[in-house]
């Protein structure tokens, strides 16, 4: 091999090759890494300084903390003695002293007292005093609504025909019951008629009819009659 061949070896081997990507990167995360240490060494710094500059503070706050702790305060409860009962004075009454009267003439006998009669009272009789029970008032003269268990007795039925069926509410088998409010006179006559549930087909116009011809013993109150209102139920059945 010839010189020259040589020497164009070695300049080929000191010509410097271009970083690869890896290479790169390599170094990149070592400057990363010296940054990131240098910068944790400095925060490391800085807080110790911060905490020696303030740490007398911190001591004397937490001293004081420790000492309000430890403080008990005691509370005394007050008694308040009640005042003495006040003694009423007793004020003793005078007595009274009978001083006698002397006789001014001692030597007169004594007058005689007669004994006056005892004055005969003649009895003058009162005819506005009224003795005794007072009669009952006077029955309202309009009917009254009865009430069961009232003082108004419950009319009694005498004389109370079956109405009469309508064809056509028996063609329809139609039963129920008609409510009916009337007035009983004083003498046991049906004399108004009010329907309160009626029922189709001429059912409610038969119970009204039958109604009226119905006879009662009337109602009394304080054992004298009178008219009252009463509710009547007419019932229709198919036997």
């Amino acid at each position: 091999m010839s010189e020259s061949q040589t020497n164009r070896k070695r300049a080929a081997a000191e010509v410097k090759l271009p970083p690869t990507v890896i290479e790169i990167l390599e170094a990149e995360e070592k400057q990363d890494l010296k940054l990131f240490r240098w910068s944790i060494g400095i925060a490391l710094v800085l807080h110790l300084v911060f905490f020696a500059v303030h740490w007398p503070s911190f001591a004397g706050s937490s001293s004081e903390v420790q000492k309000k702790k430890n403080k008990i305060f005691v509370v005394k409860q007050v008694k308040f003695k009640q005042p003495p009962k006040q003694q009423l004075q007793h004020i003793p009454k005078p007595k009274m002293v009978r001083v006698p009267i002397p006789d001014p003439t001692p030597d007169q006998p004594e007058p005689i007292r007669q004994e006056q009669p005892e004055e005969d009272i003649d009895y003058v009789p009162d005819n506005s005093l009224v003795l005794g029970v007072p009669n009952a008032p006077p029955p309202p003269p309009g009917p009254v609504r009865f009430v069961a268990g009232g003082n108004i007795t419950e009319p009694i039925k005498v004389n109370a025909p079956a109405p009469k069926y309508p064809e056509a509410a028996r063609q329809a088998r139609m039963t129920g019951v008609v409510v009916l409010e009337c007035v009983i006179s004083k003498r046991g006559n049906v004399t108004s008629v009010k329907v309160l549930r009626g029922m189709p087909l001429g059912l409610t116009e038969a119970a009204v009819s039958a109604v009226k011809k119905w006879k009662f013993k009337p109602s009394t109150l304080n054992g004298k009659p009178v008219s009252v209102i009463y509710v009547l139920t007419v019932r229709f059945t198919l036997q």
